[in-house]
């Protein structure tokens, strides 16, 4: 018979191994998402912000939802089969259709890859490093962090730089906006049938949704083994990433709406610009703070993109993949992981390139190619025979199918708006 010591030592330990168990798999839903708030995204809610105010918070919040709803749906595709996108596309889908596929990741990651570098050129401007010497530098860091096997320690050193964007957070309440305005755009929709308003919304779900945040996700549950039995937990850490990154986003567009809107900034075409968001809480370091959390936004993403692009194609054909492996065993894998850095930083280094106009057009086409994506997850995440019983629920694709049709009907209307002359 046990004694109530050892009951209340057996239960008392029992919150510990949650939390252990928790703590094991930290990780692939936060980095995930939180790389979504790169120096694209927080570009594209500034500009939200000083173009439309609050107008628009009402889309982050089904946003939020949506997102939820995709990285579930990709974390629970791999925690069930044990295996990553890549090889669930060919292996139900055939050659054809993950080339397809594959090639539409290429293009929308070679976009944000370029982002990636302009967002480290402006960073290094507003430290005064032009652009000429700190793109190259930084593409020269990422590609030996990865090469040289220290990616997972740098990443979670980027990741942690870039909670400086809980700045915006401090920001946006010490400007003290009106937050019955503030409360209006979030609970009720504004909408505007003009080719600017679409592609800020298109924008604004492409950078939040992006494509290369599924296949990182997926790739990430794979590596750490992630177990049927630990569902719970993965779960609780993917909607921790997704809430996280949202409210980022949030408060960017309020802090962004408080301070330039409100005072008659309209349009941002410069990190100086966009960093007066934040001069509430940092004043005269508002620049610095600005400049610290896009720069390490912008390494973040530009360690993360390039290695899951190139370990989601490799993996999608069956070639050798690895940082554990030798550049004789894994050519491909190189070959396409440098060229994605060198193309990302010499498209950073155009003179005269207008940094802020790249960022909401990069995004723009991760919103046109994400139905692409979508499409073959619903397909998948709905197939009882790799499912079981974790088949998408009815929720679950009313959203799902929802986000790759309103998406589809926006290009749409984008590109025949000019026809009316809208």
């Amino acid at each position: 018979m046990k004694t109530a010591f050892q009951l209340t030592r057996r239960y008392s330990r029992r919150p510990y191994r949650r939390l252990t168990a928790f703590l094991a798999i930290l990780g692939p839903g936060v980095v995930s998402a939180i790389a979504g708030d790169d120096a694209g995204g927080i570009a594209t809610y500034s500009i939200v912000g000083a173009q439309y105010g609050y107008q628009l918070l009402w889309v982050m919040v089904i946003i939020t939802v949506l997102l939820a709803v995709v990285q579930e749906m990709t974390m629970r595709l791999s925690v069930v089969t044990g295996k990553g996108l890549s090889d669930l596309i060919r292996e139900e889908f055939g050659v054809k259709t993950t080339a397809v596929a594959m090639l539409t990741l290429l293009v929308a990651n070679t976009a944000v890859t370029i982002s990636e570098f302009v967002g480290i050129a402006a960073a290094g401007e507003l430290f005064g490093v032009p652009r000429w010497v700190a793109v190259p530098l930084a593409a020269l860091l990422v590609w030996w962090i990865v090469v040289r096997g220290n990616y997972k320690r740098a990443e979670r050193v980027f990741l942690v730089v870039g909670f400086v964007l809980i700045t915006y957070v401090f920001s946006a309440i010490v400007v003290q906006p009106n937050w019955g305005n503030v409360l209006r755009g979030t609970l009720i929709p504004t909408i505007q049938f003009d080719s600017r308003f679409l592609l800020l919304i298109i924008a604004l779900i492409g950078t939040t949704i992006s494509p290369y945040m599924q296949f990182t996700l997926s790739a990430t549950i794979v590596d750490k083994g992630v177990q049927p039995e630990e569902y719970r937990n993965e779960l609780i850490e993917t909607l921790l990433g997704v809430v996280l990154s949202c409210a980022f986003a949030y408060f960017i567009i309020v802090a962004t709406g408080a301070t330039l809107h409100a005072n008659g900034i309209f349009e941002i075409q410069s990190a100086d610009q966009a960093a007066l968001a934040l001069a509430p809480i940092g004043g005269a370091l508002a620049e610095f703070l600005f400049a610290l959390g896009f720069l390490s936004a912008s390494l973040l993403a530009a360690s993360i993109l390039p290695l899951s692009t190139t370990f989601a194609i490799c993996q999608a054909f069956g070639w050798e993949r690895g940082i554990n492996q030798s550049w004789e065993d894994a050519p491909i894998f190189y070959g396409i992981y440098t060229g994605l850095i060198v193309i990302g930083a010499l498209m950073a280094l155009i003179p005269g390139a207008p940094l802020f106009l790249i960022f909401v057009l990069v995004y723009d086409l991760n919103g046109i190619l994400l139905p692409i994506l979508l499409v073959m997850m619903l397909r998948l995440a709905n197939n009882r025979r790799l499912m079981g019983a974790r088949v998408n629920g009815r929720v679950g694709n009313v959203l799902g199918w929802g986000t790759a049709v309103i998406l589809i009907v926006l290009t749409g209307l984008l590109l025949v708006s000019p026809l009316f002359g809208v």
